[in-house]
């Protein structure tokens, strides 16, 4: 199926550009979302007598997105979900959930900009683009934590593997503490023992 193109398609084509696309492809995504039009000789029509205000408008537009991405671009933003002791998600963080982090942080995006292949389903530091304009992309980080402390942890460079191994080995080292106080406290109890006996003799004698 012919379309054009109201607007630059990443790997299709800039505005403007008539292009073959799958049927299914135009029905579902294109046309629908206003990205093109069905490439009849009554559409290319329309689109000459509108295309300055339609390279107008993608100008602002593109303005404003960019205005954004100078802000937006490398923001690092926290979720805080419950996980197990390896890290995998009890769950999975969605663009939507990427979102709505943004968005609470004052930043206007909306899900259907966050570019996520797949939901992230562990703990961690994730990279995320978000396409602010068809010619305009961000890169932001989703911090996926079980809390605050940790997602603080993780933005100074741990992985969640180095934090459980530092609070394994911070476990270790406080059992062997408590050995070695049992073992003073029982060495200083025979001490003790050894000095009661002599004096109990010397008692005796006399």
């Amino acid at each position: 199926m012919q379309v054009i193109l109201l607007e630059r398609v990443a790997k299709l084509g800039q505005m403007g550009d008539v292009v073959d696309v799958k049927s299914g492809y135009a029905r579902n995504f294109l046309l629908p979302q206003g990205k093109a039009l069905s490439a009849s000789n009554a559409n290319i029509a329309s689109f000459e007598a509108q295309k300055a205000q339609l390279e107008a408008r993608n100008l602002e537009t593109k303005k404003e997105a960019e205005a954004l991405a100078e802000k937006l671009d490398g923001q690092q933003f926290i979720v805080i979900r419950s996980a197990s002791d390896a890290g995998a998600l009890y769950g999975s963080v969605t663009p939507r959930d990427a979102a709505d982090a943004a968005t609470e942080a004052g930043f206007t995006v909306d899900k259907k900009q966050i570019a996520l292949i797949a939901p992230i389903k562990e703990l961690g530091l994730h990279s995320l683009a978000v396409k602010l304009h068809p010619e305009v992309e961000v890169q932001i980080k989703m911090n996926v934590a079980r809390s605050e402390e940790e997602a603080e942890l993780q933005a100074s460079g741990k992985s969640i593997q180095e934090l459980a191994a530092e609070e394994e080995a911070a476990a270790e080292f406080e059992i062997a503490e408590l050995f070695d106080d049992i073992g003073s406290a029982a060495s200083d109890d025979d001490d003790l023992v050894a000095e009661e006996a002599p004096a109990e003799e010397d008692e005796a004698k006399a």
